[in-house]
């Protein structure tokens, strides 16, 4: 198996076909300036020592010493072994909660933006296990399925707001029985959700959803989104203005640790309530690391080993042989027509 480990360098080889097209215009120049003075066939008795032919063997090794040097500098490698790798770890599934009471403030800069930075933080903790994320409101969608690419589980995380699920509510229940059908199916991993939700104004039997999920061998975690006092929930898009209800008075949004502890405990899981200091998702992650790990995945690597000396060697002949040919016929040398097939006239 053949790889380059800096293929960004190979972009240099477009300077190959410019200098032959630099080449070509240098040459023809000179034959038209030799033409001026006259037919070359009866000036090339004038110029026994000129040749064509040389100068374009001197160019073409040339090419070619660039050709072995640009391609040792990207660093070709050649597979030498394979190795198996196992990687051991959880799959875990996040539920985050996206209904505009969220966007309360008790917690800064908001309880949906504040999940958010500690969801990508706990991911960059994160070494060999999969992690899927499900938002939901009044109704749960995927949104980015299980897997080990943290790097797009923090792309899709930051696209996040309160306008991803367009059915507002809070239906808890329904988001861990969707989490709970996304993880691997037919696999021995150890699993666990993570809700993390204010809590408030839920709308289905989340107690019962748990509850089904930990009979499939599925631990529900739960994290609390809010502080004891609420907080107004502010409209967007209009600073310094908050949601009301039928009566004109401002709707404060507040945490119910009853049900969310009622959710956990169904689910066998571990209930945390985050503040402005600290969301909890690290002592749920500590939590999880607990659990007993299984075979992700195994893959197939291939140990390189650095081949680019032979490439530099192989440039190194070609610019020695370059400067053993001379650019004009040597008189001592004139007997020996390695380079003279051809030179008949001065088109060569």
């Amino acid at each position: 198996m053949f790889r380059f480990a800096h293929p960004e360098i190979l972009y240099l080889l477009v300077v190959l076909p410019l200098l032959i097209v630099f080449y070509i215009i240098m040459v023809a120049r000179k034959k038209k300036a030799i033409a001026a003075f006259g037919d070359p066939a009866l000036l090339a008795p004038l110029m026994p020592l000129l040749s064509f032919r040389r100068g374009a063997w001197k160019f073409v090794l040339v090419l070619f010493a660039l050709l072995f040097v640009i391609a040792g500098a990207a660093g070709p490698q050649f597979g030498s072994k394979l190795q198996q790798v196992k990687k051991q770890g959880v799959e875990l599934m996040i539920v985050l909660d996206v209904s505009n009471s969220m966007l309360a403030q008790d917690i800064k800069p908001s309880r949906l933006e504040k999940a958010k930075l500690a969801i990508s933080r706990m991911i960059e903790k994160l070494s060999n296990d999969k992690v899927g994320l499900i938002v939901f409101a009044g109704d749960a969608y995927v949104q980015l399925p299980i897997t080990t690419d943290y790097s797009s589980a923090r792309l899709f995380l930051s696209g996040i707001d309160t306008e991803v699920v367009p059915v507002q509510g809070t239906a808890i229940g329904a988001a861990i029985d969707l989490a709970a059908s996304s993880f691997t199916p037919q696999t021995e991993t150890s699993k666990a959700i993570i809700v993390i939700t204010d809590g408030e104004n839920h709308q289905d039997d989340a107690v019962s959803a748990a509850k089904s999920a930990r009979e499939k061998g599925i631990y529900v975690h739960t994290i609390g989104m809010g502080l004891e006092q609420g907080a107004p929930i502010p409209l967007q898009g209009a600073p310094g203005q908050f949601r009301k209800d039928g009566q004109g008075n401002v709707v404060v949004s507040r945490l119910d640790e009853t049900t969310l502890r009622s959710i956990a405990k169904a689910g066998e899981g571990m209930y945390v309530r985050a503040s402005n200091t600290d969301v909890g998702l690290n002592t749920l992650l500590d939590e999880v690391n607990k659990m007993e790990k299984s075979l992700l995945e195994e893959r197939v690597y291939s140990d390189y080993a650095e081949k680019y000396y032979y490439f530099f060697l192989a440039g190194l002949f070609f610019i020695f042989l370059e400067f053993l040919i001379l650019g004009r016929k040597n008189r001592r040398l004139m007997k020996i027509r390695i380079f003279q097939a051809g030179e008949k006239n001065m088109g060569e």
